[in-house]
């Protein structure tokens, strides 16, 4: 018999990546050709972070690792650039969730908007500093990834939401979460 501690751990993570496979796998259709005027926001993003901030114990690095992975070689990013800089983003999230629980959600969004700025901009970075040829991964010009950052934090409370709504995720009550790393 699976202790309900492991169970809800496992359902957690299997509605995760359930979720993010299905994001990735709309993301993919070819549902508007040709060059998009304004960038949409990295759901997948959104969500990683929404389900860090509620529950870390049910998405543990390792997972959050191989979705950003799966995802970076669907989408011809460089292999591990992303992921890494994701794990690093989800991590420093991860550590400061248990004092981010009892606050209220505004401070939460500002603080995932600042987070969400930050690793943009470290990718924008590493890439120019290590010479990412544009064939492998072309760069949008500043002024869209602007909007894309823009367009993610928009995001964030309506992936809340239909997070809460959709898997039912909502914050972990003191004493609830044991140790999230794998």
């Amino acid at each position: 018999m699976i202790d309900p501690y492991r169970r809800g751990q496992l359902t957690g993570m299997t509605i995760y990546v359930i979720l993010g496979l299905a994001i990735l796998f709309t993301r993919l259709l070819p549902l508007s050709p040709g060059r998009v005027a304004m960038p949409g926001p990295d759901v997948l993003l959104c969500l990683t972070l929404a389900w860090v901030a509620r529950r870390p114990d049910q998405v543990p690095v390792l997972v959050i690792a191989a979705m950003f992975m799966v995802e970076s070689l669907l989408t011809l990013r460089p292999p591990g650039l992303w992921p890494a800089i994701v794990v690093v983003g989800t991590e420093t999230a991860r550590l400061r969730e248990q004092r981010w629980r009892e606050q209220p959600f505004l401070l939460e969004w500002l603080r995932v908007g600042t987070l969400v700025l930050g690793m943009m901009m470290a990718d924008r970075l590493l890439q120019a500093a290590f010479f990412v040829p544009d064939a492998m991964s072309p760069r949008p010009p500043l002024g869209q990834a602007l909007l894309h950052v823009i367009a993610t934090v928009a995001a964030y409370p309506l992936v809340v939401l239909a997070a809460r709504v959709v898997a039912g995720l909502r914050r972990a009550r003191p004493g609830e979460i044991h140790d999230a790393r794998i």
